[in-house]
């Protein structure tokens, strides 16, 4: 039984997009001041919310 690559692309993508997501996110806490995490840790919700909604546009 083999695996089909049409079942594995978007399957990598997504684990790509997740991988890169989880990047950015321990980026952006390294990166802040010691003060500035607990702004950080709140701004990251609304950051995921906005390009989930750019993600969803319909596409013209």
């Amino acid at each position: 039984m083999s695996i089909d690559p049409l079942f594995l692309l978007p399957l990598l993508v997504v684990c790509f997009g997740i991988l890169c997501a989880a990047a950015v996110c321990v980026i952006a806490l390294m990166r802040a001041h010691r003060t500035d995490t607990v702004a950080v840790v709140k701004a990251l919700p609304e950051l995921a919310a906005t390009l989930l909604r750019l993600c969803q546009r319909p596409r013209r």
